[in-house]
């Protein structure tokens, strides 16, 4: 696997919002700099996500210098949201998990963020990433801490896996749904040069200077079944997973990664591989 390299690097700005694709990143203990630290909720205070909202597939937040945000969607006039200043937080809920953050301070970015979605949300920010929530313990090691990811700081897909997973869907009975692009599965790292599903092996990745530990392998959800250009579902990739690729009851595809020491990972870094 001497051709082994990172392909793509792919940042969320907010969480199931559009993914910026930079040639670089700073790797930060709970996932890539800038990548999840703001999310939108509803008024219950719970996360909003592609799985109750596909139209946040539309939606586009540019990172600015400090940690803001420009905010972009169809039919709607960019906004942006400057990083709440150190504020009382509010308590929410991602998934299992309850969370403080700080909400935008301008009224603005709610009502922009209500007006695309036709349902009442806010935008919060997560100010301390280093302590406000743990990976889950099942699969962490002391100490580490996570964005507003779904579990943990990275995600990691191959680009074998992905035509290895085509190469079925084009078999079954959804084929004209496929080929799927790799948005589909919204990772933050792509990895070329592996044999198809080689990474359900891996312990340890190391890409250009920075070592990642493999904590577990990632199960997926509707979200995979939504196009990231139209906000329309099918039924693939998960009918394919469900009768290829379930593992332990998860449909799986792409493995979660812990940072195992800050740096700045490139596009074209090479990647190495313990299993």
């Amino acid at each position: 696997m001497g051709n082994t390299r990172l392909q793509s690097i792919h940042v969320h700005p907010v969480k199931a919002f559009r993914a910026l694709a930079p040639g670089r990143a700073v790797v930060e203990p709970w996932g890539l700099a800038g990548d999840r630290r703001w999310m939108l909720v509803d008024d219950r205070g719970k996360v909003v996500t592609q799985r109750e909202q596909p139209r946040l597939a539309l939606a586009a937040a540019e990172l600015l210098p400090g940690g803001g945000i420009r905010l972009s969607a169809p039919g709607r006039t960019p906004l942006t949201v400057p990083v709440p200043q150190p504020a009382e937080t509010v308590p929410v809920e991602i998934f299992r998990d309850k969370v403080e953050a700080v909400p935008a301070r301008d009224d603005a970015a709610h009502a922009w963020c209500s007006a695309y979605l036709g349902a009442r949300v806010r935008l919060v920010h997560l100010d301390e990433p280093a302590t406000r929530r743990p990976v889950d313990p099942r699969y962490a090691l002391p100490g580490e801490t996570v964005s507003f990811a779904d579990g943990y700081p990275l995600l990691l897909t191959t680009t074998a896996s992905l035509d290895a997973l085509n190469s079925l869907i084009a078999e079954g009975r959804h084929a004209a749904e496929g080929p799927l692009p790799m948005n589909r599965f919204r990772p933050n790292l792509v990895v070329s040069g592996t044999a198809a599903w080689a990474e359900d092996g891996w312990s340890r990745v190391t890409v250009g200077e920075v070592a990642f530990r493999v904590a577990k392998p990632s199960g997926r959800c509707v979200v995979t079944t939504t196009d990231q250009h139209s906000a329309e579902r099918g039924k693939e990739p998960l009918h394919t997973l469900g009768r290829h690729r379930r593992i332990d009851g998860k449909l799986v595809f792409g493995q979660n990664l812990v940072p195992l020491g800050p740096g700045t990972i490139r596009v074209g870094d090479p990647v190495t591989i313990a299993e």
